[in-house]
């Protein structure tokens, strides 16, 4: 079970604050922006022939994000596990997104799969689990976030190196982006499955 039941988190946060980046818990819009741009820059630079699956889409802001930029994917997919979230995010964004459950259900095929702010909520397992199914679902690797550290909290989830070194050795994945410094206590880590070895 997760620390906390997302769906009255989230969705509390939403009546609280209504369609913002508050109510997905960022900070600000400008903290969420920050994070966009970091995993934007794991990515490769022409986005027009690649399939991108937002894993914990919110209201689909990363495909705005990337539309006022001008860099289409040339396919976005949404995945979210709060209906009401998948209704605001479809009539923002215009895009395929799909009412799914990350750590239970089939994920569709994508090129590379981002998860910004996902795994804030989970537990440590739980954590491992949506990323190994998003790495699994991919076909070139998974780019996402986390709160990078080894503090103790009943709400959110902090993740060190030690933990990251044990899921990489897990998954057989190697990382292909890092990045930290850009917002306290945040880091970003882009993983592909390890080339098979020739022995």
């Amino acid at each position: 079970m997760p620390k906390i039941d997302p769906k009255y988190f989230y969705l509390a946060a939403l009546q609280k604050y209504g369609v913002s980046a508050k109510a997905l818990c960022w900070n600000s819009k400008e903290h969420q922006q920050i994070r966009f741009e970091v995993i934007r820059q794991a990515l490769p630079n022409d986005l027009g022939n690649i399939t991108i699956a937002d894993a914990g889409c919110g209201f689909g802001d990363f495909w705005l994000f990337l539309q006022k930029r001008g860099e289409k994917p040339k396919h976005y997919i949404g995945i979210e596990s709060l209906e009401r979230f998948v209704h605001i995010a479809k009539k923002k964004s215009k895009q395929d997104i799909r009412y799914l459950d990350v750590l239970t259900d089939a994920l569709p095929k994508a090129d590379y799969y981002i998860c910004s702010g996902t795994l804030n909520t989970l537990t440590l397992f739980e954590s491992f689990l949506f990323v190994k199914k998003c790495l699994d679902a991919s076909r070139n690797g998974v780019v996402f976030n986390f709160l990078y550290g080894n503090k103790e909290s009943d709400i959110y989830n902090y993740i060190d190196d030690v933990k990251i070194e044990a899921m990489l050795r897990d998954f057989h994945a190697e990382i292909f982006f890092e990045q930290s410094g850009y917002l306290e206590n945040d880091k970003t880590i882009g993983v592909r499955k390890c080339a098979p070895s020739l022995e």
